[in-house]
């Protein structure tokens, strides 16, 4: 059977891509209420890249879109629910709408447990800005397909998703 490696290492000059990580990628979330003051407040995350690899290589973005990474020890902490057998089960399976669990990365020097994507906080950044960030942080993971567009779909899915006024009642 043939091996299919989740994730690759590129040198910070590559090209920006789909599934790329970038770590401490500071976010500025603007208030909940608008004053004549505005204070933003930035935040650091470890991020995967969100936005289409086409359009990024073509430059077809002044910004890119990113989503959270956290630790599956991280959302076993918020909620009991991941604690269980069943609950990293369900998030195993792509059944816990919003998050995507990713495989441990056990290449030298990028080593991680589980990995979970968070499609409920979607930031974007200038693409120069994260273009530079890149470069500065040198090296960085890289989800490899078919593991980066099974990612791009479950994104899909849970943005694509429609609430009805009515719903067809239960089959007896």
């Amino acid at each position: 059977m043939k091996e299919y490696p989740w994730y690759d290492v590129i040198r910070g000059e590559d090209d920006l891509k789909q599934g790329d990580f970038i770590k401490d990628c500071p976010v500025v979330i603007p208030p909940s209420e608008i004053s004549d003051d505005i204070e933003v407040r930035i935040i650091n995350y470890d991020v995967v890249i969100m936005s289409q690899s086409c359009d990024l290589v073509q430059r077809k973005l002044d910004l890119v879109l990113i989503c959270p990474i956290w630790p599956l020890s991280e959302f076993e902490r918020r909620s009991d629910f991941f604690k269980g057998r069943k609950g990293k089960e369900s998030l195993r399976q792509g059944n816990v709408p919003g998050y995507h669990l990713l495989n441990k990365c056990e290449i030298d020097g990028f080593e991680t447990g589980y990995l979970v994507v968070d499609f409920r906080s979607v930031y974007s950044v200038p693409f120069d800005f994260l273009v530079e960030l890149a470069q500065k942080r040198d090296k960085r993971p890289r989800l490899l397909p078919p593991y980066r567009e099974h990612l791009s779909q479950a994104f899909a899915r849970f943005f694509m998703r429609v609430g009805l006024p009515v719903d067809i009642p239960p089959l007896r």
